[in-house]
């Protein structure tokens, strides 16, 4: 054999084997790679070396965070109401020689443990718990699949309820009850804007009647004072009109007869105001009230 022709064999071995033997791993990615069959090692990413022949790339699994969107699947609720969710799963592969040789298909064995699970959880809750409570049906999916899923080399860092689609009938039944509320609601907002325009419109009158009362009072205690001080000025007039005339008889030295009509006179004109006058039975009784007013102007002397 031309010996030109051996070299070329050999280089074009060599170089087939060269290929075969330097790997280049992305970054987050590994490469499992197998001896004669039995995993050897896993590649992490850069430029690797293999042994040609004995070593062969197994499979290469990304590390990154993966998406796996589940169709819609029907469930029943515990009142018996069929509906149909569909979600997505956020997982990621932390282990790849568990992720390749622990689990056969991955993607869809967390599928089916995805629909499996939601049936077992919708099944014990009811339907208006199941609609109001998606972010418990989340975080009690992502626990028991995280935990169905370690043994795979796989955590599942969230899971999303993404759609719930009800029967037909029950939506218009949901609707009616819809309006229904929204009705009852538009009727107690009326009710208690009234009942407080209620209040207000009592709370004004009250305001206005307790002011007026107030107002009254005020105004007899201000007429009351007013006919006091004019009764006290009138009595101050009276007592200095009274001083006024025993000081006029002290000096006119008048006898009991004089007196006498004086103090008559006296009693008739208290007998014009408003003043009760007693009056003695017996013209001895006058007399003798008239010796007492002489009696008092003497003792001033």
């Amino acid at each position: 054999m031309d010996p030109i022709i051996v070299v070329v064999i050999i280089i074009a071995v060599v170089s087939v084997l060269l290929s075969q033997s330097i790997k280049l791993v992305r970054q987050s990615e590994v490469l499992l790679v197998e001896r004669l069959g039995k995993y050897h090692r896993t590649a992490v990413s850069g430029l690797n070396v293999i042994v040609p022949i004995l070593d062969k790339p197994a499979q290469r699994v990304d590390l990154r965070t993966q998406v796996l969107d589940s169709p819609p699947q029907p469930v029943i609720t515990k009142d018996n109401v069929t509906m149909e969710i569909d979600t997505v799963v956020y997982y990621q592969i932390t282990d790849a020689f568990k992720a390749v040789y622990e689990i056969r298909e991955l993607n869809k064995a967390i599928r089916y443990l995805t629909t499996t699970t939601l049936r077992d959880i919708i099944g014990t809750m009811e339907l208006d718990s199941t609609l109001s409570s998606r972010d418990e049906i989340n975080t009690r999916l992502r626990i028991i699949l995280d935990e169905a899923t370690d043994k795979w080399g796989v955590r599942v860092e969230r899971v999303e309820v993404k759609n719930i689609d009800l029967p037909k009938d029950i939506k218009d039944a949901m609707e009616k009850q819809m309006r229904a509320e929204r009705g009852k609601r538009a009727q107690i907002l009326e009710a208690e804007g009234l009942k407080q325009a209620a209040i207000a419109t009592a709370e004004g009158n009250k305001r206005a009647q307790i002011l007026d009362a107030e107002g009254q009072k005020e105004s007899q205690v201000r007429k009351a004072e007013g006919e006091a001080e004019a009764i006290t000025k009138v009595a101050q007039a009276e007592a200095v009109r009274i001083k006024y005339i025993f000081d006029a008889l002290k000096a006119a030295d008048i006898d009991e007869k004089m007196l006498s009509i004086k103090y008559i006179e006296a009693l008739s004109d208290m007998a014009k105001g408003d003043n009760k006058v007693f009056m003695p039975y017996e013209a001895s009784g006058l007399m003798s009230s008239a010796g007492v007013l002489k009696e008092i102007i003497g003792k001033k002397e």
